[in-house]
């Protein structure tokens, strides 16, 4: 059956209601000529970042030590040009937003911030290279289920959204707004790894496994740390002010000291919490309070019920064994 175009009459009204449910207060819309970071933009500065990391890996192959100048610099002046633009809208938004203005216009220089802050951000690629080179050893050095550091680079989710967090982290120190949290929220949807940039993480931090890992804005991790999937490093509570909006900035997430490991879909809560050195953390326990340096945490020994057609129902007791 033909559709009925004299519905279709409807579609005008339609559009003017959707229109005027655009309110400067709803907090959903965008309009005006300030333009936003473009996310497409974004993530292709992620693709071009990745390749001068890790050269060879990915979009590019057939590189040599005859070649790889040309390619690492037609690169740089690409993500140079890119990151200028979108940094420079970055700090225009930001801008905007704080001191509640209405339009783009402004005495600064938005664009000259942004290359600034561009250049001073490339100039930390080989630190990020030397701090990404300890995540691969620990990569390796803590799964034998690993036979090189290629696979570790090629398919470990874990160490992909370690990348992407150690850029943005990178960035956000350097004061870029907005952009860092749209790099790792993408690297959560890619790897369902959930690492917020404004975290502090050591060097040699492996996330094995990683489905499921959340770890807060405010959680510091020391170094040589492993996390398994389902990890949950987040905050006790969110006080609120007379008003009852949210205090923000203060530390609500847990500090984990060096050389922890913590085992599948623990959670550890609370800006308070410490987890000492060389302590373990067992699989689904729940922590609010710090735990010593050296200190094994676990549950209780459960009871398994097996239950066969062709018995009553069995207890068995076996011993935990977390390694997977």
């Amino acid at each position: 059956m033909a559709s009925d175009f004299r519905l279709k009459e409807q579609l005008p009204d339609l559009a003017a209601q959707i229109v005027a449910s655009y309110t400067p207060d709803d907090g959903m819309n965008h309009l005006g000529h300030c333009p936003l970071p473009s996310y497409e933009e974004i993530i292709e500065a992620l693709l071009d970042l990745k390749d001068v990391l890790y050269p060879g890996y990915r979009r590019k192959v057939g590189l040599h030590s005859g070649n790889i100048i040309y390619h690492v610099g037609g690169l740089i002046d690409s993500l140079h040009d890119r990151l200028t633009t979108q940094i420079g809208r970055a700090l225009r938004h930001e801008h905007r937003v704080t001191k509640k203005h209405s339009d783009c216009e402004s005495d600064i220089d938005f664009d000259a911030k942004g290359q600034a802050m561009a250049i001073e951000f490339l100039k930390r690629i080989p630190e990020l290279r030397r701090t990404l080179s300890t995540d691969v050893r620990a990569a390796f050095d803590g799964d034998p289920a690993c036979r090189t550091t290629d696979e570790i680079v090629f398919c470990y989710p874990g160490f992909a959204a370690t990348t992407v967090y150690r850029i943005a982290h990178s960035m956000l120190k350097l004061g870029v707004p907005f952009i860092p949290r749209m790099m790792t929220e993408w690297a959560h949807k890619q790897t369902g790894i959930d690492i917020h940039p404004g975290a502090t993480i050591g060097d040699y931090f492996f996330i094995d496994h990683g489905t499921g890992v959340v770890i807060g804005e405010t959680c510091e991790i020391g170094r040589h740390v492993k996390v398994y999937q389902g990890v949950t490093l987040g905050a006790l509570s969110f006080p609120t002010d007379a008003d009852g909006q949210l205090v923000r900035g203060h530390k609500r997430h847990p500090t984990i000291e060096d050389r922890v490991v913590i085992y599948a879909n623990a959670t550890v809560l609370g800006g308070r919490t410490v987890i000492g050195h060389d302590s373990v953390i067992g699989s689904s326990v729940w922590v609010t309070r710090s735990v010593s340096p050296l200190t094994t945490v676990t549950l209780e020994k459960p009871q398994l019920k097996v239950r066969s057609a062709a018995s009553d129902a069995e207890v068995l007791d076996g011993e935990l064994n977390f390694q997977i």
